[in-house]
C-alpha cells in the first residue's frame, strides 16, 4: 500500500509536468506523437490517431514527444516549424504547470492545517530573544534584510544559518511599530542552537487568506529548493543529505509508517497520511519545476536558453550542433542520476 501511494505521488507530479507541455502544444496545433508517463517497457497504451498514450513500468519520469522536436519536418504543425515564441511557451509550460500544481495543492493543505504567520506565540525565558526584549505577539518581517511571510521561513533560515552566527531581525509590534534586534543563537539542552522563539498555525481568516498563504507556501518551497541547490554547489551539505527518487521514496515510506503509529484511529491515520503526501507533492513538484529550469542541455532550461538565443539573434541554431549539445547534456544528466542513485542505495542499505 505504501509503495502504491509513493508511486502515485511521483506519477501525479510527472503527469502534470508533461501535461503542461502537451496542452500548450495542442493549443498551438503542434502534433504530439506520444504522451508517456513513466519510462521503460509499456504496461499499456491507447490512442490510434495523432497521439498515442503510454503508461510505462518505471515511475521515474515521462515525456511528451512532438513531431519535429528532434528532427527536421516539412509538416506545418511540427514543433520545429512553429514561431520561436510558441516553442518557448511549450517548453516552459512543463515547469510552470509544476508550480501551478504546487500552488493548488498548497490551497488544499492550508485549508486543513491553517496559516503560519511569522507571529511569535511564545518567547522562551532565558533565550536570546527573551533577553533582547522580544515578546509574544511580535511579528518577524525581515531576517538579515530578507522579507519573510510565514514562520517556517524563520525556521528554514535558522536551520541553514551558521550554528553561532548572529541574526538580525526586523520585528513589528502589535501596534505596528517596527524595530530591529540582533540575536546570537544559544545552545539549548537538546544540543541545538536556537534564538528561543515559538510560532505555530492558526485557522485562516477566509478563502482570501488561505490563497495568500498558499502563495507563501509556494514561495517557501521555492526558496528552500534554491537555497539547497546553492549549498550543494558550494559544498554546504553532506553527500548523504542528497536524495534521488529512491531516497525520497524511502523517506516517504518512513513518514507513512510514523503517521500510522502515532494516529489513534484509522480515520485520523488516513487524513494525516493524505496531508503528508500532499506536502510531499508540493515539495517534489517545486523541485521538479526548478530542476527543469536549470540551464542544462537536454533539460527544459537548456532548451529554453537555445530558444532565447534564437529569438534574440533571429537565427536557428544548426540542428547538428543542437543535437550535439543535447547529447552532451543527456549524458551528464544520466551520470548525475547514476551518482544520486548510488548514493540513495548506499544510504538505504549501508547507513
Amino acid at each position: 500500500m505504501n509503495l502504491i501511494l509513493i508511486i502515485l505521488v511521483f506519477g501525479v507530479i510527472v503527469f502534470f509536468h508533461e501535461f503542461g507541455h502537451f496542452i500548450v502544444a495542442k493549443l498551438n496545433k503542434i502534433k504530439v506523437s506520444e504522451f508517456s508517463i513513466g519510462m521503460g517497457p509499456a504496461i499499456f497504451s491507447f490512442g490510434k490517431k495523432e497521439t498515442k498514450y503510454y503508461l510505462r513500468l518505471l515511475p521515474l519520469g515521462g515525456y511528451c514527444l512532438m513531431l519535429g522536436e528532434d528532427e527536421a519536418s516539412e509538416d506545418e504543425n511540427a514543433f520545429s516549424n512553429k514561431p520561436v515564441w510558441v516553442r518557448i511557451l511549450v517548453i516552459a509550460a512543463g515547469p510552470v504547470f509544476n508550480f501551478i500544481l504546487a500552488f493548488l495543492f498548497s490551497i488544499i493543505l492550508i485549508n486543513q492545517v491553517g496559516c503560519d504567520p511569522a507571529v511569535l506565540y511564545q518567547v522562551v525565558e532565558g533565550g536570546a530573544a527573551y533577553e533582547a526584549g522580544v515578546e509574544p505577539g511580535d511579528k518577524i518581517v525581515e531576517i538579515n534584510g530578507d522579507n519573510i511571510y510565514n514562520y517556517r521561513e524563520l525556521t528554514l533560515h535558522m536551520e541553514l544559518n551558521g550554528k553561532h552566527e548572529p541574526v538580525e531581525l526586523t520585528i513589528q509590534k502589535e501596534n505596528g511599530e517596527l524595530y530591529q534586534v540582533t540575536l546570537t543563537p544559544k545552545l539549548d539542552s537538546d544540543g541545538v542552537y536556537r534564538i528561543g522563539v515559538v510560532g505555530g498555525y492558526r485557522l485562516c481568516d477566509g478563502i482570501g487568506e488561505n490563497i495568500k498563504f498558499a502563495g507563501y507556501e509556494l514561495r517557501y518551497w521555492v526558496k528552500a529548493t534554491i537555497t539547497s541547490l546553492k549549498m550543494i554547489v558550494t559544498g554546504g551539505v553532506e553527500s548523504e543529505d542528497v536524495m534521488g527518487p529512491v531516497g525520497v521514496g524511502g523517506a516517504m515510506n518512513d513518514v507513512i509508517e510514523e503517521v500510522k503509529e502515532e494516529s489513534e484511529t484509522t480515520g485520523e491515520a488516513v487524513l494525516n497520511i493524505f496531508l503528508n503526501m500532499l506536502n510531499w507533492c508540493i515539495l517534489l513538484s517545486v523541485n521538479l519545476g526548478i530542476m527543469n529550469l536549470l540551464p542544462i542541455p537536454a533539460l527544459d532550461g537548456g532548451r529554453l536558453v537555445l530558444l532565447l538565443i534564437e529569438g534574440i539573434t533571429r537565427k536557428k541554431i544548426p540542428e547538428d550542433k543542437e543535437a550535439i549539445i543535447n547529447v552532451i547534456g543527456f549524458v551528464l544528466v544520466i551520470i548525475l542520476m547514476f551518482v544520486i542513485l548510488s548514493n540513495d542505495v548506499k544510504n538505504l542499505f549501508f547507513s
